[in-house]
C-alpha cells in the first residue's frame, strides 16, 4: 500500500531495485534504482517483451484488465504483440488466459499470472521473473521499464446512497457519449460500479491531463446531481 517507504530506502542504500509484496504475497509492486515506482502494467510490459523475444508468449498476446493503462496497449503493439482485456480481478485474467490459450497476464495492481509456472498470482514468482530479465539483459530497471509510457489517467470514486448501474442514472448516457466524442481516439473512458459497495468509479485516460480531469469531473457531477434529486 505504501511503496514510497521502499523507494526511499532504495535511494538511501543505492540499491538496484526494490520489491514490495502485499500481505499474502500474491501482488508485486517494485521501484527502480532511482526510486521510481514501477507498477503492474510496467512490469507486464517488461516481462511480455522478454517472453516475446524468447518466443514463449503464446499467440503474442498479453491479457490484462480494463483498468490497465492504454500505454500498455501501445507498448504491446510497438513490439509486435497485442493486449486482450477482461473484467477486473485476477480470476478473470486466469479465465481469459485459459479460454484464449495464452500464458501471461495480470493487473495494474501487481497481480501477475505466469500460467506456465503457476495458476494464480504469485508476487515472489513475478519478482524472480523480473530479476532474471534484469540479469540476462544486464540493464537497470529504469531502462527496461521505459518500454511503456503510461498515459495520464484519473480515477474518481462517487459514493451513492445505494448501488445503481450507471446506465440507469438520468442524463448520464448522453453525458458519457459527449465526453467520449470530445476525447476522441486519443484516450478512453471507463465507468463501472464497484462490485462490493455503492460506488461508481469514473476513469479517464488521454494525452491531455487537463482535459481528462475536466471530463472525469463532469461525469462525476452528472452522477452527483442525480443523487441529489
Amino acid at each position: 500500500l505504501h511503496p514510497e517507504h521502499m523507494a526511499r530506502t532504495v535511494r538511501e542504500l543505492g540499491a538496484k531495485v526494490g520489491l514490495a509484496l502485499d500481505g499474502d504475497a500474491d501482488r508485486l509492486i517494485v521501484c527502480d534504482e532511482k526510486g521510481n515506482i514501477v507498477n503492474g502494467d510496467q512490469i507486464m510490459a517488461v516481462c511480455a517483451k522478454e517472453l516475446l523475444y524468447q518466443r514463449k508468449l503464446r499467440k503474442k498476446t498479453l491479457v490484462a484488465t480494463v483498468m490497465s493503462n492504454v500505454g500498455l496497449e501501445l507498448a504491446m503493439r510497438e513490439i509486435g504483440g497485442q493486449l486482450l482485456r477482461c473484467q477486473v480481478g485476477d480470476r478473470y485474467v486466469v479465465e481469459m488466459l485459459r479460454a484464449q490459450g495464452c500464458n501471461f497476464g495480470g493487473e495494474q495492481s501487481g497481480h501477475l499470472v505466469f500460467l506456465d509456472h503457476n495458476t494464480t498470482g504469485d508476487g515472489v514468482l513475478a519478482a524472480l521473473q523480473l530479476l532474471a530479465i534484469m540479469i540476462r539483459k544486464n540493464k537497470p530497471l529504469s531502462e527496461l521499464a521505459a518500454i511503456m509510457t503510461p498515459l495520464p489517467q484519473v480515477l474518481h470514486n462517487v459514493r451513492m446512497a445505494e448501488r445503481i448501474a450507471p446506465e440507469h442514472i438520468p442524463d448520464f448516457s448522453e453525458a458519457l457519449k459527449a465526453a467520449e466524442a470530445e476525447l476522441g481516439t486519443s484516450g478512453r473512458i471507463l465507468v463501472r460500479p464497484s462490485g462490493t459497495e455503492p460506488v461508481i468509479r469514473v476513469m479517464v485516460e488521454g494525452e491531455d491531463a487537463g482535459l481528462i480531469n475536466t471530463l472525469a469531473l463532469g461525469l462525476c457531477d452528472v452522477i452527483l446531481r442525480a443523487e441529489r434529486r
